[in-house]
């Protein structure tokens, strides 16, 4: 563990470090929202059904989420830098070959694994590296670092449909993989915090005075071992359970609004450019989402997670409501409401982690976290693509998504009872002790 962990400087050089995650967050994760834009164009040429295709943004996210333990990992071993510039790299490099479009295995490989594992490389240490600069505006600094993709999806829907009627969805790929190496200079600026947890054991060897060598001991078995290892044993804590399986419900259902919204709107006869639109007003209200919720979040008013239940049967609600849309005006209305709503929930989900393991796992927790998950995040497109091909509407595929929400929100809602019912049963752990003290005292009362 950093020495300044205990201690994070909430701001000074946290802010650089913010304004870089921003970035990355509008470099990597902004590019699999927008990519509807292309869904159409890949089906068209390939002549493929949109369960077939989707299986794109599937492998995308299911390797996103499977190589954050391996992120992690990597983070603790080397540094959060080193690993985000590796993500630049082969973020880039999945979208140059795409380019070439030989199949759609190839799409498969290309657009589908190295991008995820370029944006799962590039994700995961850049927002947990906020976690570590900050600790009492933390709820505010993931906010800021996470609204980077809807700012840059906002300007990615019509500069992508741009790019896709200049030069061809193949071309297109390319100069995006082009703009994604700016992630390695993102990576640059991540400058990890002084004095790792091995340079922290050095310091108590060299300081600590000669009678507490045992003590100094202890500190230089345990301090690497547990801050420089990977902890797997997270799986047997029950609250992290609880939480990734809301996780793995969650991703099931936040790819597929982005993922057919675009479609959805080609099937009501909205026109291209209007379309286009409507993945920038998503973007813009989940930025407005985000801030609003991670400044509320910052006020400590509201229990997070129950902030976090209370979001997430809203996004449910209005993805139940947006298939009742019929025209482009009451479409860009419920899409909005989803939106603004999802983006409060982004806002602060990563921070209720935190909550559930601590900061010391935080590492740890957010790589298994991202593991299990994946599972969701993989099936829930195609199984989204299958229900709509059966249904042979759109819509359909919002109603799975608002489903599966519905049901994640129960499993917050068992996590809260289950820390509240351990808060009761410590406080009654805690009287008895304090009951034992009086005896003396109240001898020396009535002699007084």
């Amino acid at each position: 563990m950093q020495a300044k962990d205990s201690n994070p400087p909430d701001g000074g050089y946290g802010w650089v470090v913010v304004v870089s995650a921003f970035t990355v967050m509008g470099l990597t994760v902004a590019v699999l929202k927008t990519f509807g834009l292309f869904f159409v164009e890949i089906q068209k040429h390939f002549d493929e059904l949109a369960s077939t295709t989707s299986w794109i943004t599937s492998v995308t996210i299911a390797v996103f989420h499977l190589g954050a333990p391996v992120a992690s990992s990597l983070c603790i071993q080397y540094t959060h830098r080193t690993v985000v510039i590796t993500g630049g790299l082969l973020a880039f490099s999945g979208m140059a070959l795409g380019f070439f479009g030989l199949s759609m295995v190839w799409m498969y490989v290309t657009t589908g694994f190295l991008q995820g594992l370029g944006i799962s490389f590039s994700w995961t240490p850049a927002i947990s590296i906020v976690s570590h600069y900050f600790s009492k505006k933390r709820a505010l600094a993931n906010a800021i670092a996470g609204a980077g993709e809807c700012a840059f999806a906002f300007m990615f829907g019509p500069f992508f449909q741009w790019l896709i009627s200049q030069y061809g969805w193949e071309g297109s790929l390319l100069i995006i993989g082009g703009i994604q190496l700016n992630i390695c200079v993102c990576g640059v600026l991540m400058r990890p915090l002084e004095n790792s947890c091995l340079l922290e054991a050095s310091h108590c060897e060299t300081e600590t005075p000669p009678g507490n060598g045992a003590s100094r001991r202890d500190k230089e078995d345990t301090s690497p071992i547990m801050h420089k290892t990977f902890n797997w044993m997270l799986v047997r804590q029950t609250e992290f359970v609880l939480y990734a399986i809301f996780g793995i419900l969650a991703a099931m259902s936040f790819f597929v609004p982005p993922l057919f919204l675009v479609p959805l709107s080609y099937s009501l006869g909205i026109d291209e450019s209007w379309t286009a639109s409507l993945l920038s007003i998503l973007a813009m209200v989940d930025f407005g989402g985000r801030l609003l919720c991670g400044w509320y979040a910052n006020l400590h008013v509201t229990k997070t997670i129950h902030l976090l239940a209370m979001t997430i049967t809203l996004i449910s609600t209005s993805l139940m409501l947006l298939p009742l849309a019929n025209n482009y005006l009451s479409l860009a209305i419920f899409t909005g409401f989803y939106g603004f709503f999802f983006g409060t929930t982004v806002a602060i989900h990563i921070t209720v982690l935190v909550d559930v393991v601590g900061m010391p796992e935080f590492d740890s927790a957010l790589g298994l976290f991202m593991l299990i998950r994946s599972t969701g995040g993989f099936v829930g497109p195609p199984l989204a693509g299958l229900i709509v091909d059966m249904a042979g509407d759109y819509r359909a595929g919002f109603y799975m998504a608002g489903a599966t929400l519905v049901l994640s929100a129960g499993f917050l809602i068992v996590l809260d009872q289950l820390q509240q019912r351990k808060k009761r049963r410590s406080k009654i752990r805690t009287k008895p002790e304090m009951s034992t003290l009086p005896y003396p005292s109240l001898e020396i009362l009535k002699h007084q």
